[in-house]
């Protein structure tokens, strides 16, 4: 834009400030301001902290020479090429990183997929055999038993598809949900590789009111915190969770939710620690695409939460605990643009 400071008048420089302030994070918008002649005054400060609202402002004095003023303007428009081009990054970066989130949900589809068939292998088994029996059997009354039998593994089995369907449920829009319902759904789900590794679950669910969140994306989250903690003791361990009511300890006024989920597995080398939530960082080498605790704290952030991370690699002392603190009423960003031409 290029004006004349005589026509900017106090109601004109708030209402442009207004708008400047909607620009998005690659724009600077520039502006060109042809001033009066003169020296340094008290009312030339004044007027210069007045335009300090507008952001982007060159002051051009006048009389200005021609090639000056196409100078300044071209300079300006180069700028603003450079943002346009910085705006172009952004957008493919957005889309590539949720390229990579998708990839991460696929990959999340097909570990709980091969846990569901494992989960629901077993009761089918012993329906199976339960059947069978009830063929040999001459006695009503063994028969009965064996169809009791066969009917509680049959249940087990419509709950562990019910917990699966609910994972992917999505309402699309925010909505209250118990973070101890879904670890618990999680813990379900997870249920028969926890056996297998011989890892012993110790669960502590204290009182504490639902939160604000997208249901789905929660449960992504702790489903990869378990799992990660599930694929770091690998000849058995303990796993203990926590879900109590906290406040966020850098800002006491926000009450939420804190979800501890500690492992006794092999830790996270200092090295790759700092660098953990970044994607494509990875703690199972050739086994993991390192995208899990990215998305994880990605969903963290989406919910206006914090996630910390502490862990040892120094045995008998070994293991690595996530604290997950997520508040109750979470402000959702929103992308706000730059919407008006000039």
């Amino acid at each position: 834009m290029l004006v004349a400071e005589e026509t900017l008048t106090l109601p004109e420089i708030t209402a442009w400030a207004a708008q400047v302030a909607l620009q998005p994070s690659w724009s600077d918008f520039p502006i060109i301001l042809l001033t009066m002649s003169g020296e340094v005054d008290e009312e030339s400060q004044r007027r210069s902290l007045l335009r300090k609202p507008l952001g982007n402002v060159v002051l051009l004095e006048r009389p200005a020479r021609p090639e000056t003023l196409v100078s300044t303007v071209q300079a300006a428009l180069r700028s603003r090429r450079r943002q346009y081009q910085m705006r172009d990054y952004l957008a493919v970066q957005r889309l590539a990183e949720e390229a990579l989130r998708k990839s991460e949900k696929l990959a999340v589809v097909g570990r709980l997929a091969a846990s569901m068939a494992h989960e629901i292998n077993n009761p089918l088994a012993s329906v199976t055999n339960l059947l069978y029996l009830m063929g040999q059997s001459g006695s009503l009354w063994e028969c009965q038993e064996y169809a009791q039998t066969a009917g509680r593994e049959l249940a087990r089995v419509s709950e562990i598809v019910t917990q699966t369907l609910r994972i992917y449920h999505q309402t699309g829009r925010p909505e209250l949900v118990s973070p101890a319902e879904i670890v618990n759904s999680a813990l379900n789900l997870f249920r028969a590789r926890l056996t297998a590794a011989q890892i012993v679950v110790q669960t502590d669910f204290r009182e504490c009111r639902p939160v604000l969140a997208m249901g789905a994306e929660l449960r992504q989250l702790i489903l990869n915190m378990i799992g990660n903690a599930l694929d770091a003791m690998r000849t058995g361990g303990m796993l203990k969770i926590r879900v109590a009511a906290s406040s966020e300890r850098s800002n006491g006024s926000r009450p939420g939710v804190r979800v501890t989920i500690a492992d006794s597995g092999s830790g996270i080398h200092p090295a790759i620690k700092e660098q953990l939530f970044e994607p494509f960082v990875s703690t199972k080498g050739d086994t993991g695409a390192g995208l899990g605790l990215w998305v994880s704290s990605e969903i963290v952030r989406k919910h206006s939460g914090k996630i910390q991370v502490r862990s040892s690699v120094s045995p008998p002392a070994a293991g690595t605990v996530f604290s997950i603190f997520l508040p109750e009423r979470p402000h959702f960003e929103s992308r706000v643009f730059f919407a008006r031409a000039v």
